[in-house]
């Protein structure tokens, strides 16, 4: 099993990578699990619903969090 874990995703820009890049290296790699951290990805700090979602339909399966994420209702 190929796992890949993605570090800090930080904001739009961030989340505009992860969406152009993750299905190429998920299928050039043959990855089988993709964790990312996502607790900078709204705005820089925090995480919202809108974001979680994007993410996941960028093909993240897991994401993970630290403290900035509890600077979002």
């Amino acid at each position: 099993m190929k796992i890949l874990f993605v570090g800090d995703v930080v904001g739009s820009p961030g989340r505009a990578a992860v969406k152009a890049l993750l299905p190429k290296v998920r299928q050039a790699h043959d990855i089988d699990f993709v964790i990312v951290n996502a607790e900078n990805s709204a705005g820089g700090s925090g995480i919202t619903p809108r974001t979680a979602r994007d993410l996941f339909q960028s093909g993240c399966d897991v994401l993970t969090s630290g403290d900035h994420v509890w600077r979002r209702p």
